[in-house]
C-alpha cells in the first residue's frame, strides 16, 4: 500500500479549492461545531460556583442562585455585543480582527495571542472534564486519566484533519443528545421540587445563618469561577466566513441560539443542584452534575445516558478550539503575526498545521497538571475576557468614529459590555492569580513579544527582497557553472552534459588528498576530454567544503564583473531507501554549506540505479 493510499484511508480524498462552500456549514451543523464548548460548560460551571462557596460552609450555596443569575446576565450581554461584531467583521477575526483595525495592531496581536491560549486551554478543561464525567460513572478508570485524555486529544486531531463537513455530521448528533439529556433533566428536576419529591430541599435565596468567613473577596472568587460557563461565546464570532451564505445571519441565528441554550442548562441546573442539597467532591472524581442525575433518575439508564452524553460533549467541546485556532492562527498568519505556514489548507481544506499544533500543546498541558480539571481550571478563562475586553473596546471607539445608524445604542451595549469585561478580568486575575492564573498573566506578553518578533522578521524580509520594476531587470548573462566531481562515471558525465547546455562556462572542480591522486585524476581526465576545464585542489587537510569555498571567493574576488555562479551536485540515487544512508554524505554537506553561507544556485543531478 503506498503513503498516498495510507493517507486517502485515513484522512479522505483530497478537495478541490471548487469544493469550498461544501464544506461550510448551515446552523444545524454550526451550532454543535462551535458552541458545544460553551454549552459543555454545565458539567463544571456550577461546580466551581460551589466549590468556592464550600470554603466557608454549605449555607453559603444559597448565593450560588444569585451569582449563576449574574452570569446568565453576563451571557446575554455577551451575545448581544458579539452579534454586532458578527455584522461589523463578517470576514471572520472575530475579536482579534475588532482590536486591529481600531485600537491598533499591538492590541490585535494581544488579543490573537489571549484567544490562542484561551483555546488551548478550552482543549485541556474540556477534555479532562469530559473524562471526570468517565470517572464519576465508572471510578475503576482514575489511574487512567492521563492516558484517556490524550488518545481523546488526537481522535480529535484526527477528526479536524479530515475536514469540517465530516467532523460536523460526527459532532452533531452526541451534542444533540446532551442538549436533549439535560433538557429532560431540567424539566425531571423542576417536576421534583415542583411535587416535593422527597429527595429535594426547599430553595433559599438568602443564608439562614452565616460565618463571617463569607467575605466579598469569596464571592468574587466563586463569580470568576463560574464564568468559565462564559468561555466558546467568541468562537461563532471568528468563523462567519465558515457558515454558508448568507453567512452573516445563520452566524447571528446560531449566537442567539447558544446564548438561549446555556442560559436554560447552566441556570437549570445550578437551581436543581440547591434543589437537590448537592454538595461537591473536593477530590473532583465526582461531578456535580453526575450527582445531580444520580437524585433524578437514580443510577439507571437516563443516569448513564446522561453522562455518556456529557462525556461525548465535553470531549467535542474541544472541536470549538480545533476550529477557532487554526482559523484566527490563518488570519495572523495573513497579516504576518504568525508562522506563514499556518496560512494554508491542507488536501481537505483544513488547517492542518493549526489543528496539529493545538494537539501537541493540549498534550502538554494535560501531561502537566496529569489531567486534572480543577488543576486547569485557574488559567482559564483570562485570555478570552482579555478579549471580550479589547473587543468592546475596539467597537465602541468604531462607532465613536463612524456614527453610523443606531450608533448610540450600539455605543451603549459595547460600553456596557467593555466594562463588565474588563472588570471581570480583574476580579479573575486577583482571585485565582495565586492558584495559576499567574501562569497565564506571565506568559500573555511573552508570547506577545514573539509574535512582535515573528512581524519584524517578515517585514525586515520584505525589505530586503523588495525590487524597484522600472530599475532592476532580469540578467541574461551566463553563469559559470562548477561541477564538484569524486572521479569519472555516470554521473558526473550526465552532470556534466546538463550543465553545458545551460552555460559554455563550465568547470569541473576536484580535491586530491595527496600528489599521486592529483596525477593520476589528470591523466584519466585528459584521456576522458569530455570538453570541459578541469581545476584540481589539494586538501592538505582531508576536507571537501573549505577548497570548494574558497575556489568560490576566489572567483568572486578576482572578477571585474559581478559573475554569477551556480553549483551542480552530481548525485546517484539507489533503489532502496536504506542503500540512501550509505552514499551522498558529501553532496548534503556541500548543499548545506553553500546554501548558508553564499547567493549562488546550489543544483543536484540526480542519477537512479537500477538495483
Amino acid at each position: 500500500m503506498t503513503s498516498d493510499s495510507l493517507k486517502k484511508i485515513m484522512f479522505g480524498k483530497p478537495l478541490k479549492s471548487s469544493e469550498m462552500e461544501s464544506e461550510k456549514m448551515p446552523v444545524w451543523k454550526g451550532l454543535p461545531i462551535l458552541s458545544s464548548d460553551a454549552l459543555s460548560s454545565v458539567s463544571y460551571g456550577t461546580e466551581q460556583i460551589l466549590l468556592e462557596l464550600a470554603t466557608v460552609g454549605i449555607a453559603a450555596f444559597a448565593f450560588s442562585l444569585p451569582i449563576a443569575v449574574s452570569i446568565i446576565a453576563l451571557i446575554m450581554l455577551l451575545v448581544l455585543s458579539y452579534r454586532q461584531v458578527i455584522e461589523a467583521y463578517p470576514q471572520g477575526g472575530g475579536a482579534y480582527m475588532v482590536s486591529k483595525e481600531n485600537l491598533g495592531m499591538v492590541w490585535g496581536r494581544l488579543t490573537g495571542v489571549s484567544l490562542l491560549i484561551d483555546y488551548t486551554l478550552t482543549v485541556a478543561v474540556s477534555i479532562s472534564a469530559g473524562v471526570q464525567a468517565i470517572t464519576s460513572a465508572f471510578p475503576s478508570a482514575v489511574p487512567y486519566i492521563v492516558p484517556i485524555t490524550l488518545v481523546l486529544v488526537w481522535i480529535m486531531v484526527w477528526l479536524n484533519l479530515r475536514g469540517t463537513s465530516e467532523s460536523g455530521t460526527i459532532f452533531a448528533i452526541p451534542t444533540y443528545f446532551f442538549i436533549l439529556c439535560i433538557l429532560v433533566l431540567v424539566v425531571k428536576g423542576i417536576y421534583d421540587m415542583l411535587t416535593g419529591s422527597i429527595n429535594t430541599h426547599p430553595i433559599a435565596f438568602a443564608p439562614s445563618s452565616m460565618t463571617s468567613s463569607l467575605t466579598l473577596f469569596v464571592l468574587l472568587k466563586a463569580f470568576s469561577s463560574g464564568c468559565s460557563a462564559v468561555t466558546g461565546i467568541e468562537a461563532i464570532s471568528d468563523a462567519v466566513p465558515h457558515f454558508r451564505s448568507p453567512s452573516v445571519k445563520n452566524a447571528k441565528r446560531t449566537l442567539v441560539s447558544l446564548g438561549s441554550l446555556l442560559a436554560i442548562v447552566f441556570g437549570g441546573v445550578t437551581v436543581l443542584a440547591l434543589g437537590y442539597g448537592i454538595v461537591p467532591d473536593p477530590n473532583g472524581h465526582t461531578s456535580v452534575l453526575s450527582m445531580v442525575t444520580e437524585q433524578a433518575f437514580g443510577r439507571g439508564a437516563m443516569y448513564y445516558a446522561t453522562q455518556i452524553g456529557t462525556m461525548l460533549i465535553l470531549v467535542l467541546a474541544a472541536n470549538t478550539s480545533f476550529n477557532g485556532f487554526p482559523i484566527l492562527a490563518s488570519i495572523m498568519a495573513q497579516d504576518k503575526n504568525f508562522p506563514r505556514m499556518f496560512a494554508f489548507r491542507g488536501d481537505r481544506l483544513s488547517f492542518h498545521y493549526g489543528i496539529i499544533t493545538l494537539g501537541v500543546l493540549a498534550s502538554i498541558l494535560l501531561i502537566g497538571f496529569k489531567g486534572k480539571t480543577d488543576a486547569l481550571i485557574p488559567l482559564y478563562a483570562i485570555g478570552v475576557f482579555l478579549s471580550f475586553t479589547l473587543a468592546q473596546g475596539g467597537l465602541v471607539r468604531k462607532w465613536l468614529r463612524e456614527r453610523v445608524k443606531g450608533w448610540i445604542g450600539k455605543l451603549l451595549i459595547n460600553g456596557l459590555g467593555g466594562i463588565v469585561s474588563l472588570a471581570v478580568l480583574l476580579i479573575f486575575s486577583i482571585t485565582k492569580f495565586t492558584e495559576g492564573a499567574w501562569i497565564v498573566i506571565i506568559i500573555t506578553p511573552l508570547l506577545l513579544w514573539i509574535i512582535t518578533k515573528i512581524s519584524h522578521h517578515y517585514d525586515d524580509v520584505a525589505k530586503q527582497l523588495r525590487i524597484d520594476i522600472t530599475i532592476e531587470r532580469v540578467c541574461t548573462k551566463e553563469p559559470l557553472i562548477i561541477v564538484p566531481v569524486a572521479g569519472i562515471h555516470r554521473v558526473v558525465a550526465q552532470s556534466l552534459n546538463y550543465a553545458k547546455s545551460l552555460s559554455p562556462n563550465v568547470i569541473a572542480f576536484y580535491v586530491s588528498f595527496s600528489d599521486e591522486d592529483e596525477e593520476l585524476m589528470q591523466e584519466k581526465w585528459e584521456k576522458w576530454d569530455p570538453g570541459v576545464r578541469l581545476v584540481i585542489f589539494k586538501s592538505r587537510y582531508r576536507t571537501i567544503l573549505k577548497p570548494l569555498a574558497e575556489f568560490i571567493e576566489r572567483i568572486d574576488t578576482h572578477v571585474s564583473e559581478k559573475q554569477n555562479i551556480m553549483v551542480i551536485l552530481p548525485q546517484f540515487m539507489p533503489k532502496k531507501w536504506w542503500h540512501r544512508l550509505l552514499h551522498n554524505q558529501s553532496a548534503a554537506r556541500i548543499r548545506s554549506k553553500l546554501q548558508a553561507d553564499k547567493d549562488i544556485v546550489v543544483a543536484t543531478v540526480p542519477y537512479h540505479l537500477h538495483e
